[in-house]
């Protein structure tokens, strides 16, 4: 049984749905931890709703992003973790992070990856007139939203949708998605090598796997 470490730094629906699917065994794996940089993230309550240890870590302890990121790092290892989810995590991570999870640090990212990497996507998307949308699952790398994308889902953009019509809509698509990916890792169909995404043996397209 693999071992999962989850971040985040708010609701934690993504959270929700990777809890979700382990207990419908959809994801053979048991969530060990979960990690907030928020103490008031209602993630901490989905996780200890679960019986999940869940853990605030907030930035104003430590003098630095490299020091947070070194007890992050250390506590996080006492739960032994095959994969470490960043399940809509805000903190930049330090590339000492990156480089000691490398190969298994995966995150969800709200947009059509390597387009509009970093914040207000649906905004980006919206003001930009596109006609699609969506989510990409990517492992990490020391490029923001840069690493291997592994899959992404598309959503329509229609006339007069707003912002919060095409969260609500990618969102759906994420909480499909995101166990979908934990449970390929979980079950050793995925990895990365030479900074590409590989599952079932096989590099994947930089779209990532072909979902139809």
């Amino acid at each position: 049984m693999k071992n999962i470490v989850v971040l985040i730094s708010g609701n934690g629906s993504n959270l929700q749905a990777i809890i979700d699917a382990c207990k419908q065994k959809k994801i053979n794996a048991t969530i060990r931890a979960v990690f907030s940089n928020k103490a008031d993230a209602f993630g901490l309550e989905r996780a200890r709703e679960a019986d999940i240890p869940a853990h605030a870590l907030t930035a104003d302890l430590f003098a630095s992003r490299e020091a947070f990121d070194r007890e992050l790092m250390q506590e996080i290892d006492a739960y032994a973790p095959d994969l470490v989810v960043l399940a809509g995590y805000m903190r930049i991570l330090s590339p000492a992070f990156v480089a000691h999870f490398a190969g298994r640090l995966i995150n969800i990212h709200p947009s059509l990856l390597p387009k509009y990497p970093g914040l207000h996507t649906h905004r980006q998307a919206l003001e930009n007139g596109d006609t699609e949308h969506g989510t990409s699952v990517h492992f990490v790398t020391d490029e923001l939203d840069g690493g291997p994308v592994i899959l992404q889902a598309k959503v329509p953009i229609f006339e007069g949708d707003t912002e919060a019509d095409i969260t609500a809509r990618v969102q759906t698509q994420e909480h499909a998605i995101y166990p979908l990916v934990v449970s390929w890792f979980t079950e050793g169909r995925l990895a990365m090598r030479d900074n590409r995404a590989w599952l079932d043996g096989v590099p994947l397209p930089p779209q990532g796997h072909a979902c139809d």
